[in-house]
């Protein structure tokens, strides 16, 4: 089974005008979806905060980052530093598992990367220069998977701001305090907002009969299995998976069967950085990846 580069699956992806327009997408009556739109303006985006916020030093190693996120065993880092605009945020962006795919993935593979690559990748240039330097600070892999973006949102953010900034993309959000010395409540995720909406459908019949029509219904092109499913075969290295994940835009792959093609399971970024994080990141005389 062959493998492509997919869309985005979050609640929105990158499509034109064009695509929109050709799409077979239901709408609900107006009358039913002013009253869940009026419902949403009513629920603060810190009332669903799923995740402690758990910081890491700028210049902090991604082999220490690594071990944060295991023992603390949370799926992101916020990392702090100094910013440009120090008094809006003294964060400077994301760390997951996304980022230590990209990182390890970049890792396995720099002994094959010819200097005009490193040329037209300047972070990637700037991380394999700073491994065999000794030290990679993990603000240089913040976000190096380009699916971990840094987003706030104030304290008086509703659902419908959640809605908005994750049908951009984006998989979390960090919520402010009342206070007005960079203070944040927590981090709210893309699936914690989903099982909120999960919750809010058992206890709004309108809502969820509308939910109830099969997905094939809406012909959106992340549904097309032949084109938008990323997946890899069951006799497929690990280190395949994660160049797919990391190329490919994606946090997890489908596993296939080699012989009948049918799908076996799927193997998530977490599942892979969980796995191999502690023990690929240092060698056992705890030198770098890269050498």
């Amino acid at each position: 089974m062959s493998s492509s580069r997919r869309q985005s699956l979050s609640l929105s992806s990158s499509w034109t005008g064009s695509e929109l327009a050709s799409l077979n997408l239901l709408s609900p009556p107006a009358v039913e979806s002013e009253g869940w739109t009026k419902d949403w303006k009513e629920i603060f985006a810190r009332d669903l905060v799923d995740s402690r916020i758990v910081t890491v030093d700028a210049d902090t190693s991604v082999e220490e980052a690594c071990d944060i996120l295991l023992s603390e065993d949370i799926l992101c880092l916020v990392v702090k530093g100094q910013t440009p605009d120090a008094a809006a945020s003294p964060y400077l962006g994301l760390f997951d598992f996304s980022d230590v795919n990209a990182f390890l993935t970049l890792a396995a593979t720099s002994h094959t990367l010819l200097p005009e690559d490193l040329l037209e990748k300047p972070r990637s240039s700037e991380i394999v220069s700073a491994a065999r330097a000794g030290h990679v600070p993990v603000h240089l892999v913040s976000n190096f998977s380009d699916k971990n973006p840094l987003e706030t949102l104030p304290h008086d953010a509703t659902i419908i701001s959640l809605l908005e900034l994750f049908s951009r993309g984006t998989h979390r959000a960090l919520i402010r305090s009342t206070s007005a010395n960079n203070q944040f409540v927590g981090i709210v995720s893309d699936r914690g907002l989903l099982s909120w909406f999960s919750s809010y459908a058992t206890k709004t019949p309108t809502l969820l009969s509308f939910l109830s029509n099969p997905l094939h219904s809406l012909s959106l092109p992340s549904l097309n299995i032949y084109s938008a499913v990323v997946g890899a075969t069951a006799t497929s290295v690990v280190l395949d998976a994660m160049r797919l994940m990391s190329e490919g835009g994606v946090s997890s792959v489908a596993v296939i069967d080699d012989d009948s093609g049918s799908l076996l399971s799927a193997v998530s970024v977490t599942d892979i950085g969980k796995v191999i994080s502690s023990s690929f990141m240092r060698s056992s005389d705890g030198g770098s990846v890269f050498s």
